[in-house]
């Protein structure tokens, strides 16, 4: 009887689902979230520091070997944690629908720092997808399909560029699902977006409407580009091991800035991917000095990304504002789709929750590989759901992959 009605309500939502949502449509998905039950005084027995990296760090920097029981790439917390972890239902914060799991999907958006020259070109054929183009050019006063053909490159990387050519392309994506397995739109559970991504998650989910979620991109690279050009800054993926001296070398980095006269310098993880690998951002003399003493930290590889400041990090607090402003001005509505946040990686609840939260994604950390756990965990016998990674490049398939194999292998990268 429950798989009836989901499968009938289901119907209902994809047949009144589009980008350009009118005002007062029906929604089906509670926004409340499920909290999990407080488990008896559970971290007794845990040090302070083991506390720390199971909540906010995912503990990356304890891998343990592969457990049978999740089939995870890593175990991502220490031996004294594991009973923690497993009374802490990750999954309780995403919606379970009572139906099988593998007649579900969910979408996931990339953010920036995914562009490349010739993103959206195979999906052109569709007539949808060029009416996204046109529409977004109107918008931006500035030919947008243009840009992201041709380039050049130096231009579309930077932020005020990037940022609406990323959501576009990614929305152009979903129109490509859309038209070759339009079930998976209908059987869509949940969706999450990296950073930028976010705002496309919610657009899809009905939240924004095209136009609103264009113009808050905009407006929001635009202030993240000035907040950039404030202060010489820049983000770089770190890899490393269990050895790692990650948070020392972050410490490091800020006191070396302050003797060179810096003041108030900022070093810190802005994106939690997968276990072993972060992205840190801050000062640009900060991340030179982290790059020339890696070695000290037992820190494995680092590279550069083509992002024009430390998003994610406080030297964003300019852009802060303005982005603000112009979400308490954009007419919201609650998700059809549950959507998950980057700041804690729970379900927006409803429209007060979107304003207040968005504004703080933009200065707090993207616990990405959180989110992931939360989406995805689930018992050995549990099948999963089809994910759908909508937008330029394959990034957060090989994160996913990374931190769920089986999730992984059930994810679908669409080629733009």
């Amino acid at each position: 009887m429950q798989t009836k009605l989901y499968k009938k309500q289901m119907m209902m939502i994809y047949a009144s689902f589009r980008l350009m949502l009118p005002p007062g449509a029906s929604r089906y998905f509670s926004q409340t979230c499920v909290r999990c039950c407080k488990p008896k005084d559970p971290l007794k027995n845990l040090k302070k520091s083991q506390i720390n990296n199971l909540l906010d760090d995912s503990a990356s920097f304890h891998e343990l070997k592969e457990s049978k029981e999740n089939d995870c790439a890593s175990n991502p917390y220490p031996k004294e944690a594991v009973r923690v972890a497993k009374r802490r239902d990750q999954s309780s914060y995403s919606f379970r629908p009572s139906v099988n799991p593998s007649e579900t999907s969910i979408f996931l958006f990339p953010g920036q720092g995914t562009q490349f020259v010739g993103m959206g070109k195979k999906v052109l054929d569709l007539p949808q997808v060029r009416e996204l183009f046109l529409a977004a050019n109107d918008i931006l006063k500035f030919d947008l399909l243009n840009m992201c053909l041709e380039g050049p490159k130096s231009q579309l990387d930077k932020t005020m560029y990037a940022q609406p050519a990323i959501y576009v392309t990614s929305l152009a994506a979903v129109e490509a699902v859309r038209e070759n397995n339009p079930r998976a739109v209908e059987g869509c559970v949940a969706t999450a977006g990296f950073s930028l991504g976010e705002i496309t998650a919610l657009t899809f989910a009905g939240a924004f409407s095209f136009e609103t979620g264009l113009k808050l991109v905009q407006i929001r690279a635009e202030a993240m580009q000035y907040a950039s050009d404030l202060t010489p800054s820049g983000m770089m993926t770190v890899f490393f091991g269990a050895d790692a001296k990650l948070g020392y070398a972050l410490n490091l980095a800020k006191e070396w800035c302050i003797r060179q006269g810096i003041e108030d310098p900022e070093c810190c993880v802005s994106n939690y991917l997968y276990p072993g690998s972060k992205i840190i951002a801050g000062n640009e003399e900060a991340l030179h000095f982290i790059e020339k003493n890696a070695s000290d930290f037992n820190i494995r590889k680092l590279k550069r990304l083509t992002v024009s400041g430390a998003f994610h990090t406080k030297l964003m607090q300019d852009a802060v504002s303005p982005f603000s402003e112009a979400i308490n001005r954009a007419e919201v509505q609650n998700p059809l789709v549950p959507v998950h946040s980057n700041v804690d990686g729970k379900m927006y609840r409803d429209v007060k929750h979107i304003k207040r939260q968005l504004p703080r994604q933009i200065l707090t950390s993207v616990k990405w590989e959180q989110t992931m756990h939360i989406l995805y965990e689930r018992p050995v016998d549990i099948q999963y759901p089809q994910t759908f990674e909508c937008g330029p490049g394959q990034s957060l398939k090989a994160m996913l992959n990374m931190i769920n194999k089986q999730a992984g292998y059930m994810c679908k990268s669409i080629t733009v």
